[in-house]
């Protein structure tokens, strides 16, 4: 008999999945073992793998469709071997063709969803990219998935009524002008198109302070006092946690994940009309002196307008810090396409019990970590956060 190609079950709270792609065709010869399907989760993605020699008899479920945990999503077997009944089935028959057309008769008449301002909407990957091509507001579209998720037929079946997305993306700065006009598109934009969390964490970074007055004795004159400084510091931790943890040095455009072996450390400078993020680029390959000389050169040009435009762009992972306006956490918001942005805060004072249980004052940094949840779960990107400050609490390792 014809063995049953199942949707699996990924975590205790799922319980549909999403396939994203057959690998195989009707009719291909599959061997034990071999992937056969990619599914996915909310958080998950999956190869499904034949469980027996044969080749493919049926598929069930479409790219892009959905089905309930163990359900059968298409069949293996010997060939010519027979298919039990299965209800659902996409073959092209006279009473699904029927169903279909009844259910794209009904979302036509459908009204637009109602949402929350702000509501996060659930789509597959699938659904998200022909919603792309064919110019719709995901936010417009009824999902039948799961907990209302947007699936590929969903789209599909979608008429839009009045607003598409080149109109909306017109109205998202309306009354605002020049360079304040583009932030408020990019900032709409990044947060409608990624799913943004924030981690926050403290560093004690009193032994980084007692490194920093320890080289400018040792040093004297000889190193750049920009060399020392926190920003600096920071960039080198940074550069050295993206290349401990690749997966946050990367760009996501809703279609392609880009992991890049060079690290450009974008900076935010607050400029007379605006922000700007001018890059340093090669963090990774860089002493501290040359990290602290081309800081102080990219933000000087950017404040004065004189940044060569190439400069602009193309920073793989940004820094923003507000300490200097008193601000301890804040939630940044992701320099798109990038999958991840770092906050910095004003360095906080704390009074603790020493190892003799003498009392001493502690420093801390507050950090603010904002990263691509579609991307980066939340224990990678924990981790990565835990890996920028044992660099700064373990300053000598910045200069190995």
């Amino acid at each position: 008999m014809a063995e049953a190609i199942t949707m699996p079950t990924l975590g205790l709270t799922m319980t549909e999945g999403t396939v994203d792609q057959w690998f195989k065709k009707v009719g291909d010869p599959i061997s034990k073992g071999e992937a056969v399907v990619a599914i996915s989760s909310e958080k998950l993605t999956h190869d499904v793998e034949a469980t027996a020699d044969g080749i493919l008899l049926q598929i069930i479920v479409d790219d892009g469709g959905d089905a309930p945990c163990q359900e059968a999503i298409g069949y293996i077997g010997a060939e010519g071997e027979a298919l039990p009944n299965v209800t659902g089935t996409t073959e092209t028959s006279e009473e699904v063709v029927q169903v279909e057309e009844v259910k794209e008769e009904i979302s036509s008449v459908q009204e637009k969803p109602q949402r929350v301002a702000g509501e996060r909407v659930f789509a597959t990957p699938l659904a998200r990219k022909v919603a792309d091509e064919n110019g719709y507001l995901l936010e417009d579209i009824i999902g039948t998935g799961g907990n209302g998720r947007i699936t590929r037929r969903d789209v599909e079946r979608h008429t839009p009524v009045k607003v598409v997305a080149p109109i909306a993306t017109a109205i998202i700065g309306e009354g605002l002008e020049g360079m304040r006009k583009v932030i408020a598109q990019r900032m709409h934009q990044s947060l409608n198109q990624s799913a943004q969390l924030t981690l926050h964490r403290k560093a004690n970074i009193n032994a980084l302070l007692t490194f920093r007055k320890e080289l400018q004795q040792k040093a004297g004159d000889s190193i750049n006092r920009r060399a020392l400084s926190i920003n600096t510091l920071l960039i080198k931790a940074v550069s050295l946690a993206l290349k401990d943890h690749p997966e946050m040095n990367a760009w996501y455009d809703l279609e392609t994940l880009t992991q890049h072996e060079a690290v450009h450390v974008g900076v935010a400078v607050s400029v007379d009309d605006g922000l700007v993020v001018p890059v340093i680029k090669d963090v990774q390959s860089k002493s501290l002196s040359q990290i602290g000389a081309d800081f102080g050169e990219v933000t000087s040009q950017a404040v004065d307008g004189t940044l060569p435009g190439n400069l602009y762009s193309g920073s793989t992972f940004t820094i923003t810090n507000l300490g200097s306006l008193g601000i301890e956490y804040f939630t940044p918001i992701l320099n798109a396409p990038e999958v991840g942005i770092l906050g910095v805060g004003q360095t906080q004072s704390k009074l603790a019990f020493g190892e003799d249980q003498s009392i001493v004052e502690i420093k801390e940094l507050p950090l603010s970590l904002t990263f691509d949840h579609a991307v980066v779960d939340g224990a990678p990107a924990a981790a990565f956060l835990a890996s920028i400050i044992n660099y700064l609490e373990a300053p000598y390792s910045l200069i190995v």
